[in-house]
C-alpha cells in the first residue's frame, strides 16, 4: 500500500472522503449519450430502454450552443427519468469548463458527472470536491491507460469508460478494435482492481447492426459490464448483449441451486464458490437476485 497526496493507493481509499457507492453502475448494459442542446433526444431519452441517460455538454454540443445546453441539461436533472440514473458529461478545461462546474454542483436530480479525458487521480479528486457527485471517468488517452488503477482508486470514482475513439486517434490506429485491445483490457483491469464498473466505448456505425452487435460481443468478453451508445437504435443490441441469456439465467439458477459448498462437480464440470458468486452476479443484473 502506498500513501499519495490524496490517502491511500489500494483501490478503495483515495480521493474524496465521502464514502462511494461502487455498485451504483454494476447494472449498466447500455449508456446512451445525447446532446443536452436537443430538447426533443432529451425527451424523447425518457421514454428509451436504456440504462443510463448521459446529457453531453461536450463532444456533440457546438461552442455556440454550450451555454444553452448547460441550462436544458440543469433543467432536465428536474424531470422524471423513470427511476433510472442519469449523468451529465462536463467539458473538459478550457471553453465552458468553469461554468459546467458552477451550474452541475450539487445539482438536486443529477446522479453522476461523466469527465472526459481523466489522466491524475489528482484531477478527478478536484472535480469530486466541486462537484460533491460520484463520478465516470472517461479514459481516453495512453496517459489516462497508464493512470486509470489510481484513478478507478479515487473515492468518488463509480465507474470508468473507455473513450475509444480518442484513444484510437491519439495512439495513431488506422481502425478496428484490435489495437485497442491492451488498452481497453487495461480499463477493465483497473475497474476491477478498484471494485467499480467499466463501460466499453461507443460504436461509431449507426447502419450496421450486425458490426455493432460484433462490437458488442467483442467488449462483453473484455470483461466490461456494459457500453456507450451514440443512437436509441443501438440500445437493445446493447441491453441483450451485456444482459444475462434465458439460457444464463436457467444455468445460473440451477448452479446455484446445486451447489453446496467446496469443488463439486456440476453439468460435467468443476464448479466452486466463485461459479455460484458469478451465478448470482448474473441473477442480479436481471432483477432476479
Amino acid at each position: 500500500m502506498t500513501e499519495g497526496r490524496f490517502g491511500r493507493i489500494d483501490g478503495c481509499h483515495f480521493g474524496a472522503d465521502w464514502p462511494r457507492d461502487a455498485n451504483m453502475l454494476e447494472h449498466i448494459r447500455s449508456a446512451l449519450f445525447l446532446p443536452a442542446s436537443n430538447p426533443r433526444a432529451i425527451e424523447k431519452a425518457r421514454g428509451l430502454a436504456c440504462d443510463l441517460v448521459i446529457l453531453d455538454l461536450e463532444d456533440s454540443v457546438s461552442d455556440t450552443d454550450k451555454d444553452a445546453a448547460r441550462e436544458a441539461a440543469v433543467a432536465a436533472a428536474d424531470g422524471d427519468w423513470g427511476g433510472r440514473p442519469l449523468a451529465v458529461r462536463l467539458n473538459g478545461p478550457g471553453l465552458s469548463h468553469e461554468a459546467d462546474l458552477e451550474a452541475l454542483a450539487g445539482l438536486k436530480g443529477l446522479d453522476l458527472v461523466v469527465v472526459p479525458k481523466v489522466e491524475v487521480p489528482e484531477y478527478a479528486e478536484a472535480l469530486a470536491n466541486r462537484l460533491g457527485k460520484p463520478l465516470l471517468a472517461m479514459i481516453e488517452t495512453p496517459a489516462g491507460i497508464y493512470a486509470a488503477r489510481e484513478i478507478a482508486g479515487v473515492r468518488s470514482v463509480v465507474g470508468l469508460l473507455a473513450g475509444s475513439n480518442d484513444l484510437a486517434a491519439t495512439l495513431r490506429l488506422p481502425g478496428g478494435r484490435e489495437g485497442l485491445t491492451l488498452a481497453l483490457q487495461s480499463i477493465v483491469l483497473a475497474a476491477r482492481a478498484a471494485g467499480v464498473a467499466a463501460l466499453d466505448g461507443v460504436f461509431n456505425l449507426l447502419d450496421d447492426p450486425e458490426a455493432l452487435e460484433t462490437d458488442c460481443e467483442a467488449g462483453r468478453r473484455l470483461g466490461f459490464d456494459g457500453k456507450s451508445l451514440i443512437h436509441p437504435n443501438q440500445i437493445d443490441t446493447a441491453n441483450r448483449i451485456f444482459g444475462p441469456s434465458a439460457s444464463e439465467l436457467e444455468e445460473a439458477r440451477a448452479l446455484i441451486a446445486a451447489a453446496t459448498g467446496g469443488a463439486e462437480r456440476f453439468r460435467g464440470r468443476m464448479i466452486e464458490a466463485m461459479h455460484v458468486d458469478a451465478a448470482r452476479r448474473a441473477l442480479k443484473r436481471a432483477g432476479l437476485a
